[in-house]
C-alpha cells in the first residue's frame, strides 16, 4: 500500500477528507462478487445465494466463520483468491456513472479507499474502469476487524492525517454505513432505492451524490 501523509500544518483553512467504499459504490462488481462466491459455495457443497447474502457484510475471513465454520480458513481464502483473480482478469466490470468525474474532480491526496475486498484486485478494477487510485488504500489485509468495525475507516483517516469529524464517508452497503458512522463521521449513501438506517443524505445512484461530495471536499458544505 502507497502512503503519503498530509500535514495538516502545510495546508490552509481545515481540509475536508473523502473515504469511499469501493465495489457497489464505485464499482458496479454486484454480478462478478456473486459468480465468485456462487463458484466458491459449490466447491463446499453449500448454498451460493446464502453465501453471497452473508458475504456481502463481512470480510471473507468472517464470512467463512459463518457460514463453513468447520474449515481451514486459510484453505478456503486461498480458493475465493484463486477465482476472484480469474474473474478480475475475465469478468465484465464497470464503473458506476459520475465514478470519473467524481474521483478526477477531487483534491490530490484528500480521498481515500476503504475496502473489504484486497489491493491488488481494487487496482485492476480500477485499471480496467479507467478510475485514478489515491495514495490511502485500505484493504481487507491491513486492518484486525472489518466493517461494521469502524477501524477501517478510522485507519484511512489516520493515514491522511484526517480528524475523523472532517471526513465524509460515502457507502452502499449498511455495514459500511455503521462503520462510518462508529468511527464519528459524516456518513452518505448511494446507489439504493431506499436509505440505509443512519445515513446522514441519501442518494439512490452515485451520479446524484457527485455535486454535494465535490463541495463537501471544497469546504462549501458540511
Amino acid at each position: 500500500m502507497i502512503i503519503r501523509v498530509i500535514s495538516e500544518a502545510a495546508r490552509p483553512g481545515r481540509t475536508k477528507y473523502v473515504l469511499f467504499d469501493v465495489d457497489g459504490t464505485l464499482i458496479d462488481a454486484g454480478a462478478n462478487q456473486r459468480r465468485v462466491w456462487a463458484g466458491w459455495a459449490k466447491r463446499y457443497g453449500l448454498d451460493g445465494d446464502a453465501v453471497y447474502e452473508v458475504a456481502l457484510r463481512p470480510r471473507p475471513v468472517e464470512t467463512f466463520g459463518q457460514v463453513a465454520p468447520g474449515r481451514d480458513p486459510q484453505e478456503c481464502l486461498a480458493l475465493l483468491h484463486e477465482l476472484e483473480d480469474e474473474d478480475v482478469r475475465s469478468g465484465v466490470y464497470a464503473a458506476f456513472d459520475g465514478a470519473a468525474e467524481l474521483l478526477h474532480g477531487l483534491p490530490a491526496g484528500a480521498w481515500a479507499l476503504v475496502t473489504s475486498n484486497y489491493e491488488h484486485r481494487v487496482r485492476g478494477r480500477f485499471a480496467r474502469t479507467g478510475l485514478p487510485v489515491p495514495d490511502v488504500l485500505v484493504d481487507a489485509a491491513a486492518v484486525v476487524e472489518g466493517k461494521p468495525s469502524p477501524v477501517p475507516y478510522l485507519r484511512a483517516a489516520a493515514l491522511l492525517g484526517a480528524a475523523p469529524e472532517d471526513c465524509l464517508v460515502v457507502e452502499d452497503a449498511p455495514s459500511g454505513v455503521r462503520a462510518g458512522l462508529r468511527a464519528g463521521m459524516t456518513v452518505w449513501g448511494v446507489n439504493a432505492d431506499t436509505a440505509v438506517p443512519g445515513v446522514h443524505r441519501h442518494f439512490g445512484t452515485l451520479r446524484e451524490a457527485v455535486p454535494g461530495v465535490l463541495a463537501f471536499a471544497s469546504g462549501a458544505t458540511g
